[in-house]
């Protein structure tokens, strides 16, 4: 048996999984987002709990929002932020006496779309997630590309290739404390916030799409300029990796004009006479996190 955890902002979810990856159970409590013993204690709580009724141990894989610092073996870069500092892969093995494996959740996300979701079988696989933030992780035949600072796929705080001369002035600050990253252009936030800049309307995204396709010129101008950054952002992605497939998720991930649109907007970018990436979305949709936690642990080889 596998146990995924996907350790959110607001929540954490814990899923089992058995040998040929159906679901046994999943479980869902708030994240207290302010104490991290607090966390740890209710992570451990929902594996100890879920094993019990299961009737059986499993082996423990986590998604974080954020790393384990191969410099310092502490958390890093989480937006959770009580989590940094702290050795909370080492912390919850002690607490469930045997190893944890922890990784990125956008990590996660790619690895579960790659074994068993929309990219299955795929050699080279990029796990795309467009919604508050922008993030993303690489799998290659079956395995996540970490780095060497594991970085890996961090897509979202590199800046927006090929911008305009308006993009450059009026680029947006990010939290990580530069201007005009991917993220603040090609998250739903960064979408619904151009769109406020340029037309003065707060508008939710979903919104805004539907106006477009209804005609509003404001609201397809917005969806135009939203289209052509992440077309220019996952160009960039082909020319460096040149993955095999793209599997989207996040709330922007639901709009499905998307799909149609992006190709032709990402071939004048890309490096070669031809660009034939395919881009789909999600197979495990919200789900594909914690999946992905589980399949830290591969299958026949539980040591890998």
């Amino acid at each position: 048996m596998r146990i995924g955890i996907d350790l959110g902002g607001t929540k954490i979810e814990i899923l089992a999984l058995d040998d040929q990856g159906r679901e046994l159970l999943r479980r869902r409590v708030p994240t207290p987002r302010h104490d991290y013993r607090a966390i740890v204690t209710a992570m451990a709580g929902l594996v100890l709990g879920a094993e019990a009724e299961l009737g059986r141990t499993g082996t423990v894989g986590v998604g974080i929002p954020g790393a384990v610092s191969p410099a310092t073996g502490l958390v890093k870069n989480a937006n959770t932020t009580v989590l940094i500092g702290h050795p909370l892969d080492k912390d919850l093995a002690a607490a469930l006496d045997r190893e944890v494996r922890l990784e990125n959740d956008a990590n996660c996300f790619a690895l579960s779309e790659a074994v068993d979701g929309a990219a299955a079988g795929a050699g080279v696989v990029f796990g795309l997630i467009i919604g508050t933030g922008a993030g993303a992780g690489i799998v290659i035949d079956g395995k996540v590309l970490r780095g060497r600072h594991l970085i890996g796929g961090e897509f979202g705080h590199n800046p927006l290739p090929w911008p305009s001369i308006e993009e450059v002035v009026e680029a947006p600050s990010c939290y990580c404390g530069h201007k005009g990253c991917l993220e603040t252009w090609v998250s739903g936030t960064g979408f619904v916030e151009d769109h406020r800049r340029v037309t003065g309307a707060a508008l939710p995204a979903p919104e805004i799409v539907a106006r477009a396709a209804a005609g509003d010129a404001d609201a397809a101008a917005s969806y135009q300029r939203y289209l052509s950054r992440l077309a220019r952002g996952l160009a960039h992605v082909v020319n460096l990796i040149d993955p095999d497939v793209i599997v989207a998720g996040g709330g922007m991930s639901n709009i499905p004009s998307l799909y149609e649109d992006l190709p032709p907007a990402m071939r004048p970018y890309v490096f070669s006479d031809a660009c034939t990436t395919p881009i789909v979305p999600a197979a495990h949709g919200d789900s594909s996190g914690v999946r992905g936690a589980a399949w830290l642990w591969p299958a026949g080889n539980p040591a890998a």
